[in-house]
């Protein structure tokens, strides 16, 4: 599970991921045939994709079986720490900040992430 975090899925590897998550895992010709009904691809290029998602270890092909090695949670997670690194430096208080400055919170919104923070605390209470 080698650098997820900094991984990037193009459109095309994010349309066959999407189909693993939703399926589970499955036989290679399973892969196949769904890909031909729901993308409209033809055999090698689902297999092209295929092996790009290999490399990038987010599934595996063992005897012809197609296993998923992240969840969509694990990458969308991944996806979310990147973009702050990216784009605040790492820092979450950048983010948030940003966000606020930004965007009009309600009354809900302000209470919900008072609830995040204070779980949050709670939990890390020694």
């Amino acid at each position: 599970m080698k650098g997820w975090c900094g991984m990037h899925l193009t459109e095309a590897e994010m349309s066959l991921m999407e189909l693993i998550w939703k399926y589970g895992d499955m036989p290679a010709k399973e892969l196949v045939r769904l890909a031909d009904e729901k993308l409209d691809w033809r055999r090698t290029t689902m297999y092209t994709i295929l092996k790009k998602l290999i490399e990038k270890d987010m599934v595996k092909n063992e005897n012809a079986n197609i296993s998923c090695l992240m969840s969509r949670a694990e990458y969308e997670s991944s996806q979310k720490k990147k973009a702050i690194r990216k784009y605040f430096g790492g820092s979450l208080p950048e983010f948030v900040n940003t966000f606020i400055r930004e965007e009009k919170l309600s009354d809900e919104d302000i209470a919900e992430l008072e609830r995040v923070i204070a779980a949050y605390k709670d939990s890390n209470k020694s």
